[in-house]
């Protein structure tokens, strides 16, 4: 363990792997500030807490069950020649259950029955929130710790480059949800995102890998240009006033 303070290439590993982990754990922010959004401010704020903690239990869970994550990859049957693992049931899984429930979102929007139901939350309410984010939880964790897997050799570094992800991705989540309730076209993009990142998730689950890199920048360059209009809107708004 003190071997690896002086060991260059367990830095250059830790800086590395917290980058890929911080980028990945924005699917999971988006996704947690979306569900949170129809709950009240205090309750959202519970589920969006304990989202993270849960994001963070089975990312360290699966880290000290490498043996459990590597059987998921054996296959379990055949179809039409193909060999279908646990793994890819739950990529194809949790990419379906993000294409639906962004769809069910969007649906919302269009229809508007966000301004008929103001934010609430009963004790059922919020139990469905947290079931839904821990589900969704699950999926990113197990691309997380294969990417973790991938980079790093010492299970050392994989948990400090999730812990440091983790305070990050916590840091900035009430700022990105509070961003994407204020401008509903920014939440709309960021359901747009979902269902990119389903399909990606689905496409791994048939074994048809979709680089990361492309989603990533597709995502970053509609990011910007939603930034861009939303600062001509403000300046817009701006000028009207005057």
């Amino acid at each position: 363990m003190p071997a690896l303070f002086t060991d260059p290439n367990a830095w250059a590993a830790l800086v590395t792997l917290t980058a890929l982990e911080v980028v990945l754990g924005i699917d999971n922010v988006i996704f947690i500030s979306i569900l949170v959004g129809r709950l009240d401010a205090a309750s959202g704020r519970r589920a969006r807490q304990v989202g993270l903690l849960l994001a963070f239990v089975f990312r360290v869970a699966l880290l000290f069950a490498l043996t459990t994550l590597a059987r998921l990859r054996y296959p379990v049957v055949t179809v039409f020649g193909n060999e279908i693992s646990w793994h890819d049931v739950i990529l194809v899984g949790g990419g379906l259950f993000l294409i639906a429930k962004a769809t069910f979102e969007i649906h919302g929007e269009i229809d508007g029955d966000e301004h008929e139901r103001p934010p609430s939350a009963t004790g059922t309410q919020l139990l469905l929130v947290i079931v839904q984010i821990g589900l969704i939880d699950i999926v990113f964790s197990i691309d997380s710790i294969v990417t973790a897997i991938g980079v790093a050799q010492h299970i050392e570094v994989m948990i400090a480059a999730i812990v440091i992800a983790m305070l990050v991705m916590y840091a900035a989540a009430d700022a990105v949800g509070d961003f994407i309730l204020r401008h509903p076209t920014t939440k709309m993009l960021a359901l747009s995102f979902l269902i990119l990142i389903g399909v990606a998730l689905i496409a791994d689950g048939f074994d048809v890998h979709i680089p990361r890199g492309y989603i990533y920048f597709a995502m970053a360059f509609a990011a910007a240009v939603e930034v861009v209009n939303i600062l001509v809107r403000q300046r817009r708004r701006a000028r009207g006033r005057q």
